[in-house]
């Protein structure tokens, strides 16, 4: 019982964080560690629910979807969207692809990392935000709709979204601060972003499944059942508010999140407590 409680803490954890610019990555390490969780699945656990996320995205969006892939043959502005997605998708999956081991036994040993990247992404918020300030006050024009970035933005954004394959970076953080340098609008780089994460997160997802369901016995699938029900609940209310506020207001609260919750984990690092 204990251990199905610390399933639907870690689910909630997963499907907050997903979409928000906060790394769900960084939490879900972190709060694994913190709750103890012994499931005997290793990493399999945070890998399988990220399903739920995905779905709960994935239909999120079902009615955008459906009339895109009605409109495909003939409208143009739906062509550019999925060109630019296939763009965005091929640098981190080409570096995630090679360099899987690597990151799975340096990046992701070192307690170290997500704290330090946590309080690096959120200055770096702090900075796209004044330098979007800046590129306004010079009569920069930003482009306010996901189905008209360039083909150099989509790859702009593609070429930062490498850095989330460091935990605690982010995959929706860096797609929006890589959007956001590359001129296009806050909104319109969250909504970009959601759709580069379906392909990103569910074939991501099923690469790292393919080579860890070895580690789930039957005694595991109603952990990993309740965690991915949880996580797709949580996902879609975190997507409902993400694009709602980011309408509305800066990356500052996500920056100061980060910053201070980095700051606090490296002290109960130094300090033995973690």
């Amino acid at each position: 019982m204990e251990e199905l409680l610390k399933a639907i803490i870690l689910g909630a954890v997963e499907g907050f964080t997903e979409f928000l610019p906060i790394s769900s990555t960084g939490h879900l390490l972190v709060a694994e560690r913190l709750l103890n969780f012994q499931s005997g699945m290793g990493g399999t656990f945070a890998i399988f629910i990220q399903l739920g996320a995905t779905l709960a995205m994935i239909l999120y969006f079902a009615r955008d979807l459906i009339a895109q892939l009605k409109a495909v043959r003939h409208d143009a502005a739906v062509q550019r969207l999925w060109l630019n997605v296939a763009i965005a998708f091929v640098p981190a999956a080409a570096v995630g692809f090679l360099l899987h081991k690597w990151i799975k036994e340096v990046l992701f040993v070192s307690p170290y990392v997500i704290p330090t990247a946590l309080i690096a992404g959120g200055i770096l918020m702090f900075v796209v935000e004044w330098y979007v300030r800046r590129r306004a006050e010079r009569g920069h024009t930003q482009v306010t709709d996901a189905e008209r970035l360039s083909h150099p933005q989509a790859l702009t954004v593609g070429l930062v979204q490498i850095l989330a394959l460091i935990p605690g970076v982010s995959r929706s953080g860096s797609t929006i601060v890589g959007g956001m340098f590359a001129g296009v609008s806050r909104a319109a780089a969250t909504r970009f972003s959601f759709y580069l994460a379906i392909p990103t997160m569910l074939l991501a997802t099923l690469f790292d499944l393919a080579t860890s369901l070895d580690n789930v016995s039957a005694n595991d699938w109603l952990l990993l059942a309740v965690g991915t029900v949880t996580a797709g609940i949580t996902a879609w209310i975190a997507i409902a508010w993400l694009l709602r506020y980011v309408a509305n207001h800066t990356l500052a609260l996500f920056g100061t999140y980060r910053i201070v919750v980095g700051v606090l984990i490296l002290l109960l690092l130094v300090t033995g407590w973690m």
